[in-house]
């Protein structure tokens, strides 16, 4: 009967490495991988890595442009009970006109607080 297998990945290579059913800590595609792995070697600086040629970037055809990204646009909305039309009236009237039509607002609710006073 054949031993049960299944593909795994090499601790250093990355590469695809059959696994028998005996547990081991660490599996190696060969006898160079584990030697390295056992020297303490760094698999980001060997140039034949996987892990070397993704950090540094190599065979990569297509270049990836650059994310766009999205700017805010604004919005001109409407407040319930005035048109954008009196809003924007309003917005280009002159300082002086609204301090007096304010200055005009102010007088007419003094000269009706006295009248509500007698009336009451």
């Amino acid at each position: 009967m054949a031993a049960a297998r299944d593909i795994k990945d090499s601790r250093f290579a990355r590469s695809p490495v059959t696994r028998s059913t005996l547990p081991r800590t660490f599996r190696f595609i060969n006898g160079k991988t584990e030697s390295y792995f056992l020297q303490r070697l760094s698999p980001r600086k060997i140039r034949w890595t996987q892990i070397y040629r993704r950090v540094n970037k190599k065979g990569i055809s297509v270049e990836v442009r650059a994310k766009r990204t999205r700017r805010t646009v604004k919005h001109e909305r409407a407040v319930v009970g005035a048109s954008w039309e009196e809003i924007r009236a309003k917005r280009t009237e002159k300082p002086e006109a609204r301090a007096a039509a304010r200055q005009a607002a102010k007088d007419a609710k003094k000269s009706s607080k006295p009248a509500a006073a007698k009336k009451a």
